[in-house]
């Protein structure tokens, strides 16, 4: 039985909190939170201790749960890194590159388990369309949200589009040869709005938008490759095929037509996610690599390598938005 103690028992927090009460090799000993009402109201709800000193909780846990804002991230992950404890961590990883560097560095000294929180990683809509074979060649994404003031200490890059870059350099193998970016603040002081175009050296490009100040919320992905089209809808929990030449489907509803070159037949077919807790699933995948010493799926590296592009996008809209002068 593992011992956890979870760092931040806010919105998200909570959700983390439940889903390891129902992982029957864990076992949460505490939480810390400074926000007094929070607290009150979960170490009543769970019965839970709520630990007043943050190095005492990383002491007497075995497994360090980091929800907090992004800004204390890289501070509670050394400290309890340096206490040799497994860390799983919310994205992004740090605030900058240069403190994702030094957490992957010292993850390697320690020799413990560390993981990123990138979610969608593990969402079933998503995984049910990494059982094809994918190797895309234009990819189109949209994350639009309406307005909430959790998550403004950062701009829509490091709040939601990191979410897709995640994805995006998990399915596309290939390095990345240039980013196009522009955005704008519209209610906060960081761009709460992006667009962005990642070009690879394979021929790949991938063009994502992410706003938080839409009316409507929209999360989907489209990956388009030679004979194949795969469209993921994470809100309707949907992920939709369209292969053309590909082994008999019986569950796909076929088309075929006639072409100079013989008979093509094209195949869609539809997947639903029932049922979908990716929470559940990444703390679940945390756990067993730390108790079948396997590597964990989203490392520190990854962490770190969604970040530095992450943060490339931000530089790239900053510049992009600095006055120009008039001669």
């Amino acid at each position: 039985m593992y011992k956890v103690g979870i760092f931040g028992v806010g919105y998200l927090g909570k959700f983390h909190l439940t889903n390891w009460l129902s992982i029957p090799r864990a076992t949460v000993i505490g939480f810390y939170d400074p926000n007094d009402q929070v607290a009150e109201i979960v170490a009543t709800k769970h019965g839970l201790k709520r630990f007043m000193s943050e190095q005492d909780l990383i002491n007497a846990a075995d497994i360090v749960d980091i929800v907090v804002p992004t800004i204390d991230h890289y501070r509670i992950t050394v400290l309890a890194l340096q206490a040799g404890k497994h860390v799983f961590v919310e994205k992004p990883i740090t605030e900058t590159v240069e403190q994702a560097q030094e957490i992957v560095a010292l993850v390697k000294k320690k020799g413990v388990k560390f993981q990123v929180g990138h979610l969608v990683r593990f969402d079933k809509t998503f995984t049910n369309a990494l059982q094809y074979e994918l190797n895309p060649l234009f990819i189109e994404v949209h994350r639009l949200s309406q307005f909430s003031q959790r998550g403004t200490e950062v701009s829509v890059v490091l709040d939601l589009m990191i979410h897709d870059i995640d994805l995006i350099l998990h399915v596309v193998p290939s390095t990345i040869s240039n980013i196009y970016a522009s955005g704008v603040a519209v209610l906060t002081d960081t761009p709460d709005i992006a667009n962005v175009r990642i070009e690879f050296e394979n021929g790949c490009v991938a063009n994502l938008t992410a706003s938080r100040i839409s009316i409507k919320k929209m999360r989907k992905m489209r990956l388009f490759q030679k004979n194949t089209y795969i469209g993921i809808d994470f809100l309707e929990q949907k992920t939709e095929i369209v292969q053309l030449d590909a082994p008999i489907n019986t569950n796909a509803v076929s088309l075929e037509w006639d072409t100079p070159k013989g008979k093509k037949i094209m195949q869609v077919s539809q997947v639903e996610a029932k049922e979908s807790n990716p929470i559940l699933a990444e703390l679940e995948s945390f756990i067993n690599a730390i108790i079948n010493n396997k590597p964990t799926l989203v490392p520190a590296e990854d962490g770190y390598r969604n970040l530095l592009v992450a943060q490339e996008i931000i530089t790239k809209i900053n510049n992009s938005i600095k006055p120009k002068s008039i001669n």
